[in-house]
């Protein structure tokens, strides 16, 4: 198996490559951060035969970056666009696109009870409502223009990862960097928003566990990767000190960037392929003992 992989040194990525090496796969990785290549000029100029191309380059950089670079994130719309032309010119049979779950629409996670799971058809292909950000915007092109390329005989996974997490993810997003205060014990803790803002928390083991999985059952479009539970950051911030053995005060700053209120996923369609091994209380564990 012959397995082009971008963004080999991301988080998402160098964890996909461990998991590829461990099947035998012969994996080549781009990605700037490492000096390994631009995945921008290899899909202008490969023409080489590949079994498989995975594609999780992409400029993200957690919430702050979504909300304060707008243009520095519109650039994936670029990297997306010709990975699909090269999927089509270079007959690449098999292809992964890693979407988002900031693809769903933001009415459908307003403030207010955990009501509403996002399921895969939230989102209408011709007809799609605003989603987060222009991150949001940047994946729902890519999974338009997937079913173009689909259309030209490429078969393309779409995972929409909800919000994963894990001990070596950096501390720019919330999961590593509520880890790193709970193990300095600080006090009091600090949260982004008011506490209540709810996620569906997914550990990394499980995002490329799930990938694998619907890449062997040849699941194509897109497939939401999640757990189905909703944990507020107060839950968090709690569930992460008292892993630590302490009970701090929490205090919040409102004028923090907190994207949408309640994100959490219907897991039932990965369901059929994968089940989540990590609980959110062993990952608490693990990343408070990194």
């Amino acid at each position: 198996m012959r397995v082009l992989l971008t963004g080999s040194a991301g988080f998402v990525g160098r964890h996909l490559h461990a998991a590829m090496d461990e099947r035998g796969w012969d994996v080549f990785g781009i990605d700037l951060a490492d000096g390994s290549g631009d995945a921008l000029d290899f899909f202008r100029t490969d023409d080489g035969w590949w079994d498989l191309a995975i594609h999780c380059a992409a400029v993200v950089g957690g919430r702050a970056s979504i909300d304060g670079s707008p243009l520095g994130v519109a650039t994936n719309l670029a990297l997306d666009a010709w990975y699909m032309r090269w999927l089509v010119r270079t007959g690449v049979p098999r292809a992964v696109y890693f979407s988002s779950s900031a693809a769903y629409p933001t009415y459908l996670q307003e403030q207010g009870p955990v009501t509403w799971r996002l399921r895969e058809d939230d989102i209408a292909p011709d007809h799609p409502e605003p989603p987060d950000a222009t991150y949001g915007w940047a994946k729902l092109t890519g999974e338009k223009l997937a079913e173009y390329a689909q259309a030209e005989g490429c078969r393309i996974l779409i995972p929409r990862p909800f919000s994963g997490y894990g001990e070596d993810q950096a501390d720019v997003y919330p999961f590593p960097a509520f880890a790193a205060r709970a193990r300095r014990r600080e006090d009091p803790f600090t949260i982004w928003g008011d506490g209540s803002s709810a996620r569906d928390w997914v550990h990394i083991d499980d995002v490329v566990g799930a990938t694998l999985a619907l890449l062997d059952a040849d699941v194509v479009g897109p497939v939401n990767i999640g757990t189905g539970r909703a944990t507020s950051f107060d839950e968090l911030a709690r569930l992460m000190t008292k892993a630590v053995g302490y009970e701090p005060e929490l205090r919040y700053e409102a004028g923090a960037p907190q994207g949408v209120h309640t994100r959490v996923c219907d897991p039932s369609l990965m369901q059929s392929f994968y089940e989540v091994k990590v609980s959110l209380e062993e990952g608490v564990r693990r990343a408070v003992t990194a």
